[in-house]
């Protein structure tokens, strides 16, 4: 069988036909679906979407038991965390429900940790990182696009010339080039290719 827009997280089982990988959907499964908005929901307090999945959190007094629900606990409403808590070798230590998250100065609170500043995002040469609350994503790099070509998802050159987005004069040629474009005035015009006279 085959797909002709392929299928992004998912595989090809009938002719344009895609079963998507849990945690994904669409006609070409590349959308994200979004777990904390299924019934019956999949977590007892507080859901997390993340990319291809969630996490579960609890909400303060709670702590996260190893099946996802959230028991009450005294310790746990004294520690005041803002996700949860558990509790590691009898001692209470506050939640973050994502790896993109850590605990702030007062081991309270979660802010988000910056991939793309870090470091630790890996992004494929033509994509660029795009940081997000408690995870990341990668983009096209400006430029190009997101296209199935030959049996994958690749970034390709946006051809503005074709496109017709480029800003060239009436009296100057466009000229494409990797990821961008040039301007240059025609024989008999003089100028930046933006402007010719």
């Amino acid at each position: 069988a085959i797909c002709g827009h392929g299928c992004k997280y998912g595989e090809c089982m009938g002719p344009n036909k895609c079963k998507c990988f849990p945690g994904f959907t669409g006609k070409t499964c590349n959308q994200d679906l979004n777990e904390c908005g299924l019934k019956p929901r999949p977590c007892e307090h507080r859901c997390m979407n993340t990319h291809g999945s969630y996490k579960c959190y609890c909400l303060n007094g709670y702590m996260l038991m190893p099946d996802g629900t959230c028991a009450s606990s005294r310790t746990c409403a004294m520690v005041n965390c803002q996700y949860g808590c558990e509790e590691v070798k009898g001692e209470v230590q506050c939640l973050c429900p994502s790896g993109g998250l850590q605990l702030g100065p007062n081991r309270r609170t979660c802010i988000d940790i910056d991939e793309c500043s870090t470091g630790k995002a890996v992004c494929s040469y033509n994509r660029r990182c795009v940081n997000t609350f408690g995870s990341y994503y990668c983009k096209c790099q400006l430029g190009y696009e997101l296209k199935y070509v030959s049996g994958h998802y690749d970034c390709v050159d946006v051809n503005e010339c074709v496109t017709d987005t480029h800003r060239c004069n009436l009296h100057a040629e466009c000229l494409n080039t990797k990821g961008s474009f040039k301007c240059k005035c025609r024989q008999g015009y003089r100028g930046s290719g933006f402007y010719c006279a």
